[in-house]
């Protein structure tokens, strides 16, 4: 199947329209969210079930096979805060505390756009290595980290310590990493018999917390007045740079064609469940129309429609 086809149907998959659904419901002043007790159930649900299919497949990864990816991620989670915080000061002119804020979106990662990218290669009939899950963990603190640090450098009264401890000990990464140990020491006769529910049903509870965040995304555009032309340029432009360099990279790692697609975009994504609740702690003034706008309202989306797609073309091209 060629990529062009590869794009439609990821285009007219069940979760990407559920997501373009969830969306087009908030345009037309429809209540179609999701309570958030339901939202929260499913996020920790996706987040517990991509660290245990991750560490069950971990089982049978070679340490010598993972080690370069892992000091891969480790670099570019600590590259891309940088660029983009000078990015966000340079050319989007933005406040010191805005641009920290963005950097900490974009530096960190977006665990629902990897986990759409897996779905992709599956559909593509590319092999993903068994360890990218981990990689997710790896990368969800160390973007955010930096971006923290660029952003309360020399400021006082600021504690970008309590945020750090609050990305440690956060939901997002205490879901990922726990499941990844879970998967991983786990028995593989008990592992079997969770398995109905966290490898089955994945694809289809992925459709309905994709329809709550079309739904989000759209809310959060509607009210991201902040987002002017070259924020918007930013979140189109900036996904699909990350994303080229770290398909590139991915496969100077040694990942495969799925996998270095599926790295590539986990550095084009950006987060909008970590780096919120770190930002909120440590750069309070930041806004976060402005960066939710920009994280979930455009580059989310595009990485959806345009980025995945264009990902793997490029990852067959280099390959």
């Amino acid at each position: 199947m060629g990529s062009f086809d590869l794009a439609v149907e990821n285009l007219t998959s069940p979760p990407v329209l559920a997501f373009v659904l969830g969306a087009v419901a908030v345009w037309l002043q429809s209540d179609l969210r999701l309570p958030d007790p339901i939202h929260t159930w499913l996020s920790t649900y996706l987040l517990l079930a991509i660290g245990l299919k991750g560490g069950h497949a971990l089982k049978s990864a070679d340490l010598a096979d993972v080690a370069m990816p892992a000091v891969m991620t480790v670099a570019v989670a600590v590259l891309i805060p940088v660029l983009t915080f000078a990015a966000s000061r340079v050319l989007l002119r933005r406040s010191v505390s805005d641009s920290g804020a963005i950097a900490a979106h974009y530096g960190s990662v977006s665990v629902v756009t990897f986990t759409a990218a897996t779905v992709f290669a599956a559909g593509a009939d590319l092999d993903v290595e068994p360890f990218m899950t981990a990689l997710v963990a790896v990368m969800e603190v160390p973007g955010i980290l930096v971006a923290l640090v660029l952003a309360t450098a020399g400021r006082q009264g600021t504690s970008w310590r309590v945020a750090v401890r609050e990305v440690l000990t956060g939901r997002s990464v205490l879901l990922l990493a726990g499941g990844i140990v879970i998967g991983a020491v786990g028995h593989d006769a008990t592992y079997v018999k969770v398995e109905p529910l966290f490898v089955g049903l994945f694809t289809g509870l992925l459709t309905l917390f994709l329809l709550d965040m079309g739904a989000a995304a759209a809310t959060a555009l509607r009210g991201g007045r902040a987002l002017d032309a070259r924020a918007i340029g930013f979140g189109v432009v900036a996904p699909l740079v990350f994303g080229v360099a770290g398909v590139a990279l991915g496969q100077v790692a040694g990942l495969g064609v799925g996998g270095a697609a599926v790295f590539g975009t986990m550095v084009a994504s950006a987060s909008y469940i970590a780096a919120p609740a770190a930002t909120r702690l440590a750069i309070p003034d930041a806004n976060p129309g402005l960066t939710l706008g920009l994280a979930l309202g455009i580059t989310f989306p595009f990485n959806l429609a345009v980025g995945i797609p264009a990902f793997f073309a490029v990852s067959r091209a280099l390959a």
